[in-house]
């Protein structure tokens, strides 16, 4: 009941923070911005999507490589649906925190365990969140050196606390898993506070158990540092991945007829918008990513040209990849 609610509560901030998005972008160039929506060039929007989908086959393709290590006849396209899928609960859920449960939960319903789900959905975060940081200091070295955007001081201290944040997570997945004796330390003394709590009641079989799971997993996180030719391969997908969904915007501003924008300054301004965007604390960052996206392509972008790309590149990166996920959720698989 308390998760119905929670869910419910999601779905009616996002709503709301939507309506509200809408009518500030809405409020002052509303026939300006319909007028470019009338006008616009579908071939470039097909192409924004086209990209858009790239995104997700790399990130399939890299989640892929690491399930075959664990379960070799894991289907390539189990792995696609699994990514859009887990798209709707990434979107609907605070900090897209519900992505990674769903994935184990999928996945163990096609054979594997909830350690080895775990591990894969963690493993595939490690390398995706790697490409992003990697992605977020290119952006920031080329700022630094060619002076692609103002400065701002709110917007200076955003880009840090984000990149600080993202490089932090990195840096903790990393001792998850790869370090067992980091794991057994947190996990004796987690179960020692929930003993503590009187939530458990026999300590030393939880601990023995928790770390049996901390085994299994820092054997399959080894098996990934092992190799480290996929390992790295895996991070140049998610990379590629990035760079493809990085693109939208141009091919965005392309359909509305908007040239001020090239393939270079569109990728270093959405890697800063990603950075900003993933530590605010709303399904899918509304509002955020918004304020973000205006701020940074506003420096190529005015007016309703800037606002009406920005319901667009929304649309396209958020709406339709949670409208996607829901209908192939929504689809009975053939047994």
């Amino acid at each position: 009941m308390k998760k119905n609610k929670k869910k419910i509560f999601n779905i009616f901030l996002l709503i709301a923070i939507t309506l509200l998005v809408l009518f500030l972008s809405l409020k002052d160039d509303f026939f300006n911005i319909i007028h470019l929506f009338s006008n616009i060039n579908i071939f470039w929007v097909l192409v924004a999507i086209f990209l858009a989908f790239g995104y997700w086959f790399f990130k399939s393709i890299a989640m892929h490589k690491i399930i075959k290590n664990i379960k070799p006849d894991f289907p390539f396209m189990g792995v696609l649906k699994l990514t859009l899928k887990a798209n709707f609960f990434h979107a609907v859920t605070p900090f897209a925190s519900g992505g990674q449960p769903y994935e184990v939960y999928d996945m163990k319903k096609h054979g594997l365990t909830v350690t080895q789900g775990t591990n894969v959905s963690i493993q595939s975060f490690i390398v995706y969140q790697i490409a992003l940081v990697i992605l977020g200091i290119i952006a920031m070295v080329s700022n630094y050196y060619f002076h692609i955007f103002k400065s701002v001081e709110f917007l200076k201290q955003l880009v840090l606390i984000g990149f600080t944040i993202n490089s932090a997570i990195v840096i903790i997945l990393f001792l998850v898993s790869f370090n067992s004796r980091v794991n057994k330390f947190f996990t004796k003394i987690i179960i020692g506070w929930c003993y503590g709590l009187r939530i458990i009641k026999n300590k030393q079989k939880t601990i023995e158990k928790w770390n049996n799971y901390v085994d299994t997993f820092h054997d399959g996180a080894k098996v990934l540092i092992a190799n480290k030719k996929e390992f790295l391969f895996t991070i140049l997908l998610n990379f590629i991945g990035l760079l493809a969904v990085y693109l939208v915007p141009l091919a965005g501003a392309y359909s509305l007829g908007i040239y001020g924008i090239n393939g270079f300054t569109s990728i270093i301004a959405c890697a800063y918008v990603m950075v900003i965007g993933s530590f605010v604390p709303i399904p899918g960052g509304t509002g955020g990513l918004e304020y973000a996206f205006i701020q940074f392509f506003g420096n190529f972008v005015g007016g309703p040209e800037l606002k009406a790309l920005m319901l667009l590149w929304r649309f396209i990166t958020y709406y339709f990849a949670m409208i996607l996920g829901a209908i192939v959720l929504n689809i009975k698989e053939k047994r």
